[in-house]
């Protein structure tokens, strides 16, 4: 079941996917029809998921559950995942591999391979005052404040200094 963004509690399960590129502007109401549908569908056996999406800069697909009743079973973490697996097949994108860099660069977000990131650092290409997204965060209240994060606070600062 679909719900607001706002009755989702703060510690509530959140997942993000970064795509590997943007989605085009011709995709975007078919992923959303897509995700919706999902979302509405989306069961754990005999309970309702409360659930909500967000697509960000339309690159990043967040999806966030009310798993305060209950916490979610692997058959449901399955399913999400195997719904991820059928978008990345009808959009030919790569959504979760989370071990690539995802940065801003003025107003807009690249896609970095971890390799290619770190040979942009030792390049100088990169700076401390660099933003990048922190995709590993698992709550609701983590994307307000540890989702978009100085490169020197998350785990790619050892790599500058």
């Amino acid at each position: 079941m679909i719900v607001d963004f706002k009755q989702i509690p703060n510690d509530g399960k959140l997942w993000i996917f970064p795509s590997n590129r943007k989605f085009y502007p011709q995709e975007i109401a078919g992923l959303k029809e897509e995700i919706k549908a999902f979302l509405s569908e989306w069961d754990d056996g005999e309970f309702v998921i409360k659930s909500c999406y967000q697509l960000e800069y339309n690159r990043f697909i967040i999806i966030t559950v009310d798993d305060s009743q209950h916490s979610l079973s692997i058959q449901a973490h399955d399913l999400l995942i195997t719904f991820i697996q059928e978008l990345e097949n009808i959009y030919k994108i790569i959504l979760l591999d989370k071990i690539n860099v995802c940065y801003k660069q003025g107003e807009f977000v690249q896609y970095k391979d971890l390799k290619d990131f770190k040979k942009m650092m030792k390049a100088k290409g990169v700076s401390q005052k660099t933003v990048v997204f922190n995709n590993m965060i698992t709550t609701k209240q983590e994307l307000k404040h540890d989702w978009e994060i100085n490169i020197m606070d998350s785990w790619l600062g050892r790599f500058l200094k």
